[in-house]
């Protein structure tokens, strides 16, 4: 109930210590191992046929290497596509490899030819074990249980691991005959090193997938690393013109040198706890009392070790300024602290009886405050004039900053939302019932006048089978319902604050924020009807549930793009009404039960659409997000919700592209405003067995969407730069495209060929945007598992109560997918992180995105 119910709830309820025989202490312990490997289907293939350069003339420069007074043969380094000359084995060249002293190819000329080990075999199998013993005691009066986790995971990036040991402890006891006590802790302890980094520039996947050269052998560059005792040689060096700079990248570090050197780590210590008493005053009423504490401590570290490609790096970058005259950093070192506490108070009191008219009366009346702490400390070097961040190479503390130190960047927030709430039930013969409830809230981050907000809702439901007596009904309610709830916004969103960065001369140096705050928010409020049906059939052996919706959720607060001009690059505002409306249906069937065996089939389907109704300060369209090549992603009022905006293809009437007769290219607008996809899918589906014969339990789970669209900037980028083989048929002279071509007045097939293709592809203006929006369609086998309860005659009269083993596997198969190379769900991504600007996009844009992992595993338990 509240604010937290309008993205949906999770109810997380904790395990009691069960009572033994004879006062017996119970123990179970748990093993599991899991094995990972990513599926090739969602990296990128590469074509073989073409190495590096931006066109051939570029791919080789002609030097003495060795000195003999021949001009050599060089590949280009500091071009980072592969849109260059045809590969030839016949051929010898001087690739990087061969330009290094310290290395072993050092001045050796080898064939030209594409790399035997590309970036998929970068990636690495993921192990997993996570072991667990769990105590535990029930008695008449009360219970305990005690649990402790050990969980070790390595990815599948180089260097990448997590360590989190878990305790946790529950005691329950029985004060009185009316007084009850209950006392739940948790504390975990998680070390993290090695996520991967989800920027632009400095995310190695983004390199792969879309800036790469063909030629380069992915082993070459760990035994170039690895073989020189960890310096940065990486495969794009600049180039062989510059010896000043030949050492330093161009554009991308050696992947092995970011991973174990330029990696980020984060320590992090969670506890939780509640304390509770209940109080039983008669039969019909009792009084809870709940006091809960979550609160966490983590420790971020950011390593960019000497050596490496320049870049914006810490916590003030990317733009020249007084106190940052070097926006880019060749070192450096990254240090923050978070801590978050939430305290929540609830009180209230029950009040359920059934009387002899068969009328049931439940009651509840309470309330709860929450108190949200946050505290955070952001310290980071600073690169001289020269771009050095550190001093000492390798030492990473904020006294080794090479230029002057900003200040530490603090924040300290606290949020309060006091609650009053009631709920009341009627139930008339367990066929009628109602129910109503009523929240009112007090969030101290809105403004005076708009912080206080009511949401009520009522729900009614008939169970038809008690009136229906037949005996192939088993079960059958309808019901309905109609409900509101209040939402609050973040910390300081109401007036605008300036950033403190320090002195010069004396001078206090501040700047605003990027974001313009808003003094006159009101609180959300989504409303929703829904109506439902359930019912079971034939010994509950066929079920169905079915519910119709919709949600309308007004003043939305949202941050949306705004001109620079003004000052600022975003805005909050209340946005206006947005409409939710759609059908959920799931069908449950028996089809095979005996006394040994049984199948059970769970089918689930639902649709949704979303529509905006209208938007606030007359804007005719909410910008979710823009990503590269000026595609943006729109919410348009009166419009679908999720609409993909950007260049498309000029058509004949019957719908084919028309080609540029003078270019043999194809013809594209000039706007960039055509809807050219929705991210939205048609509808979503899954289906679940399970089959069970004696022992033996075998589960698996299929589960898919149609419809909807993905745009990625990793295909576009990679076409560019000629990486996937679907750039090989306009690589050949004289090819032809698809088409339509305007003759005499008439629409012919094309037979005009390309007259250039040299250089980038897409800056030879093959494509529109529209060329890299994706079917998101896709239809996977998400898991399947095999558990076997080992019969108790094999360990009779022993001290074991019970085992169980089992083998499983998740994300084990996309049986059809229309995105090449990627997930179409693995790129979703919520904010600018990945490469699309907007944090109110949620789905759509694949960019940069990790391989999704497939993993096997078995696990056993044993009860004592």
């Amino acid at each position: 109930m509240g604010k937290r119910a309008s993205a949906g709830v999770v109810v997380i309820t904790t395990k009691k210590g069960k009572s033994r025989k004879n006062d017996e202490w119970g123990v179970t312990l748990s093993t599991e191992y899991q094995y990972g490997e990513i599926d090739k289907s969602t990296f990128a293939k590469y074509q073989n046929k073409y190495g590096a350069g931006y066109g051939p003339a570029s791919t080789f420069l002609k030097r003495d290497v060795d000195g003999d007074g021949v001009l050599d043969l060089v590949v280009g380094t500091s071009n980072d596509a592969s849109v260059g000359a045809a590969f030839d084995p016949n051929l010898m060249v001087y690739q990087w490899y061969s330009l290094y002293p310290q290395l072993a190819g050092y001045h050796k000329a080898t064939p030209w030819v594409a790399a035997k080990h590309t970036p998929i075999d970068f990636f690495e199998s993921a192990q997993t074990t996570s072991n667990s013993v769990t105590i535990e005691k029930g008695g008449e009066n009360g219970s305990i249980l005690l649990n402790y986790n050990n969980f070790l995971t390595t990815g599948v990036l180089p260097n990448s691991e997590q360590k989190k040991n878990t305790l946790s402890a529950k005691f329950d006891y029985k004060i009185t005959d009316k007084l009850t006590a209950t006392v739940y802790s948790s504390l975990t302890m998680q070390n993290t090193v090695g996520r991967n980094t989800t920027g632009y520039n400095d995310n190695i996947l983004t390199g792969f997938r879309q800036w790469w050269q063909t030629n380069v052998d992915i082993y070459q560059l760990r035994d170039a690393y690895f073989g020189t005792g960890g310096q940065n040689i990486t495969w794009n060096p600049y180039g062989y013109d510059d010896p000043d700079n030949f050492q330093a990248p161009a554009y991308w570090n050696n992947p092995y040198f970011d991973r174990y050197q330029n990696y980020q780590s984060d320590y992090r210590t969670r506890f939780f706890g509640y304390a509770m008493l209940n109080y039983k005053i008669s039969n019909a009423v009792s009084i809870t009392g709940r006091l809960s504490s979550d609160f966490s401590n983590q420790k971020t570290e950011v390593r960019k070790a000497v050596g490496s490609h320049p870049e914006s790096f810490g916590i003030v970058s990317g733009v020249p300024t007084t106190l940052n005259p070097q926006p880019n950093a060749s070192s450096g070192y990254y240090l923050g602290n978070l801590y978050t506490n939430e305290i929540n108070f609830d009180l209230f009191a029950n009040y359920n009886k059934k009387f002899d008219n068969d009328i049931s009366l439940g009651a509840l009346l309470g309330t709860s405050l929450r108190r949200n702490s946050i505290e955070t400390t952001d310290a980071s070097t600073q690169p001289d004039l020269s771009g050095a961040g550190l001093i000492v190479p390798g030492l990473y503390a904020i006294r080794n900053s090479a230029g002057q130190v900003v200040p530490t960047q603090e924040y300290t927030a606290t949020a309060t939302l006091p609650r009053a709430y009631g709920q009341i039930s009627l139930g008339y013969k367990d066929t009628y019932f109602l129910e109503g409830t009523g929240s009112v809230d007090k969030s101290s981050n809105l403004p005076s006048g708009n912080n206080v907000y009511f949401y009520p809702s009522i729900s009614g439901s008939v169970v038809l089978s008690n009136l229906i007596n037949q005996d192939w009904l088993s079960f059958l309610k309808v019901r309905g319902n109609w409900a509101q709830v209040g939402k609050t916004t973040d910390n300081f969103r109401l007036i605008d604050t300036y950033n403190i960065r320090g002195l010069y001369n004396g001078i206090p140096i501040v700047d605003p924020n990027s974001t313009k705050n808003n003094f006159n928010l009101k609180p959300e409020r989504s409303t929703e009807v829904e109506v439902g049906m359930e019912a079971r059939f034939l010994n509950n052996r066929i079920g169905f549930d079915v519910s119709l919706y919709k949600t309308n959720s007004k003043d939305q607060i949202l941050v949306v793009p705004i001109s620079g001009a003004s000052g600022y690059t975003r805005k909050l505002f209340n946005a206006g009404e947005l409409e939710n409306k759609g059908i959920e249906v799931q069908l449950n069937l028996v089809p095979l039960k005996s006394e040994n065996f049984r199948w059970d089939m769970n089918w689930n389907w639902a649709i949704n659409q979303n529509k905006v109704v209208s938007l606030n300060e007359g804007m005719k369209n909410l910008q979710l997000g823009r990503a590269v090549n000026d595609v943006t992603f729109n919410a348009p009022v009166g419009e679908a919700y999720g609409q993909i905006w950007g260049t498309d293809y000029i058509y004949s009437p019957d719908g084919q592209r028309v080609i540029d007769p003078n270019t043999g290219k194809y013809m594209i607008t000039t706007s960039k405003t055509n809807v050219i996809g929705n991210i939205m899918p048609q509808y979503t589906w899954s289906v679940r067995n399970n089959i069970s014969y004696k022992a033996f339990t075998f589960t698996f789970l299929i589960d898919g969407q149609q419809g909807g669209s993905v745009f990625s900037g990793d295909m576009l980028y990679g076409t560019d730069t000629g990486l996937y083989p679907e750039t090989l048929a306009i690589r050949e002279p004289g090819a032809i495209l698809p088409g339509v071509v305007m003759q005499n007045g008439q629409y012919v097939q094309n037979n005009v060929p390309i007259k250039t293709v040299s250089g980038s592809l897409l800056r030879t203006g093959q494509y529109a945007a529209k060329e890299f929006v994706y079917d998101a369609t896709f239809i996977k086998l998400r898991e399947a598992a095999i558990y076997f309860d080992v019969p108790k005659s094999l360990y009779a009269n022993t001290f074991i109560k019970s085992m169980k083993f089992g083998v499983f596997g998740r994300n084990l198969w996309i049986i059809h997918k229309n995105l090449p190379y990627a997930d179409p769900e693995a790129g979703y991504t919520g904010g600018s992180a990945t490469g699309v600007q907007g944090a109110n996009l949620s789905r759509g844009y694949s960019i940069g995105a990790m391989p999704t992992t497939r993993t096997f595993g078995a696990n056993f338990t044993v009860n004592f």
